[in-house]
């Protein structure tokens, strides 16, 4: 197989089997992007109008709150509450004198750097895995070899193979994936049923098999392992 740059980390998240992989791609991502952020990136003039402008949401800067080193989040709090001070402010002259804050309130609330690095990079991610799974026979094996494929990006995944698969590939994709999911869930379900069991006194003694964890895997599995 031939990589190239954009592959790399598809193939990387593909090489394990315990996780779903575009979870693992998922969390590379981020992982990067916060790295960067709290790292070379952040006195970048272009990027610090951006963050100025975009905030963060509640979840990534708990993430770069968690960095050991916090002088670089704190010097991009400095430049965003600056800018924040001028652009809140209510008063107007003429009409609401709140408008113009609540708009940009609004704007704040449903913006994020980080959110927005990753919406942009990820879907090509999963993108490249459906060109992968149709053009090499060695990515394809790695394809059927996974575990499982978490609901939210199973999703995504057979969206992506519509827009970007062939007519002959496309529904080999979705039948492949169809295979690795239907066969997690329904050893999820034979998990989950036997946890369920052992709090009948008739299966007390019976093993445990692998079941004990079932309950947090099937979170995982409906809802995805991100971050």
């Amino acid at each position: 197989m031939q990589e190239k740059i954009y592959t790399i980390p598809v193939n990387e998240a593909f090489e394990q089997t315990d996780d779903c992989p575009f979870c693992v791609m998922y969390n590379k991502l981020e992982s990067n992007e916060i790295d960067l952020i709290t790292g070379a990136s952040m006195m970048e003039p272009d990027i610090r109008i951006k963050t100025n402008e975009l905030g963060f949401c509640r979840e990534h800067f708990a993430k770069m709150f968690a960095k050991p080193q916090r002088l670089p989040l704190a010097l991009t709090l400095q430049t965003h509450l600056d800018v924040l001070r001028k652009e809140v402010r209510t008063g107007a002259l003429l009409g609401d004198p709140a408008a113009k804050a609540v708009k940009r309130l609004e704007k704040l609330e449903n913006d994020c750097y980080v959110c927005q690095r990753i919406e942009r990079h990820f879907p090509r991610m999963i993108e490249t895995a459906c060109s992968l799974f149709e053009n090499e026979r060695e990515f394809r094996e790695k394809f059927l070899s996974q575990k499982y494929f978490c609901l939210p990006h199973y999703k995504l995944l057979l969206e992506a193979a519509k827009r970007t698969c062939s007519k002959k590939a496309y529904p080999e994709l979705v039948k492949a994936a169809d295979a690795v999911v239907r066969a997690y869930m329904d050893s999820l379900y034979d998990d989950v049923s036997l946890f369920c069991k052992k709090f009948d006194y008739n299966y007390r003694d019976a093993p445990w098999g692998n079941a004990r964890d079932s309950v947090e895997r099937t979170i995982k599995f409906l809802t995805s392992d991100k971050g």
